[in-house]
């Protein structure tokens, strides 16, 4: 019988009993790093549920939501590492050279990869922070439009134009985003230069009070016009500046539709809109006489 189980081994039941042993442990270590991982994504799940209900304001709500999903990610990975060396462990494999091979790969990996790591890194405090949410108007890297998806790795913008830019987080070292709180409707009004200054500013404010009347846009406009008065002398305009305190994503329609107003208004009262003036000189004569222009010959010429 000795002579057969030598032969023979795996006829060897405690052999057997061991291997079996092994399995059911690898199978529990296995069902438990799934129960673990269900229950923790499930806990941070409620959470964010819990602290969303609370929220009132949409933008925070996405940001818990994305948050959410990064905290998921992180327990899935965390779990699954613990679990693998276990499983490992279980079937006589040594950690301690894969852990001195990870070691050294990881440096390597790490050269070749710090724009990957930095990314990560940025992208977590970018959520973190709160500089980015969905659907905020922003501009970083040199690009600017609505921000559609953010993750750990990056920010995928789209711009006016229908462009998606996709943007490593490593790359955002400036944020300008120009959807929180509110805005200001910026406008550089130019009339000539024999208009008088106050007679447009009373256009400038009946206009914007009409702008405030309308039901469209009473909503999007939180103050009254604020004009800060003449702000440069052009070259063929005096350049009066103004502003609207308007709701966060509507100083473009708040802007555009004053601007039209202020046109039409413009034109009733009678005010120049200038446009660049050129002075054609004809020159002297000896005699320090400049003759008069013939417009004619400088048709035909």
């Amino acid at each position: 019988m000795q002579e057969l189980l030598t032969r023979f081994p795996f006829l060897d039941v405690t052999q057997w009993n061991q291997a079996t042993h092994t399995l059911v442990r690898i199978a529990l270590i296995l069902v438990v790093a799934w129960i673990v991982m269900a229950l923790l994504q499930r806990t941070i799940r409620l959470f964010r549920q819990r602290i969303a209900a609370r929220l009132d304001d949409r933008e925070a709500v996405k940001r818990a939501e994305t948050l959410g999903r990064v905290f998921r990610y992180v327990v899935a990975v965390v779990v699954s590492l613990v679990a693998g060396m276990l499983v490992l462990s279980e079937l006589g494999i040594s950690l301690a050279p894969i852990l001195g091979a990870a070691g050294v790969a990881g440096v390597a990996i790490g050269f070749g990869a710090q724009s990957l790591v930095k990314d990560f890194f940025s992208g977590f405090f970018i959520l973190f922070e709160d500089q980015i949410r969905t659907g905020d108007v922003v501009k970083i890297a040199g690009h600017a439009g609505l921000v559609e998806e953010i993750t750990l790795r990056h920010t995928r913008l789209r711009d006016y134009d229908g462009n998606v830019h996709y943007v490593p987080n490593g790359m955002v070292d400036s944020v300008v985003n120009m959807s929180r709180g509110f805005a200001q409707a910026v406008m550089d009004i130019g009339v000539a230069y024999r208009e008088n200054t106050d007679e447009v500013y009373e256009v400038m404010r009946r206009t914007a009070r009409q702008l405030r009347a309308d039901e469209s846009f009473a909503p999007r406009i939180l103050d009254d016009l604020e004009i800060a008065g003449v702000d440069n002398w052009a070259d063929s305009a005096v350049m009066i500046r103004c502003r609207f305190k308007v709701v966060a994503l509507e100083q473009w329609s708040v802007r555009r539709e004053y601007l039209r107003r202020l046109k039409k208004a413009f034109d009733e009262a009678g005010i120049e809109i200038p446009f660049p003036h050129l002075t054609i000189y004809a020159g002297q004569d000896k005699a320090g006489k400049a003759p008069a222009f013939n417009v004619r010959q400088a048709g035909a010429g």
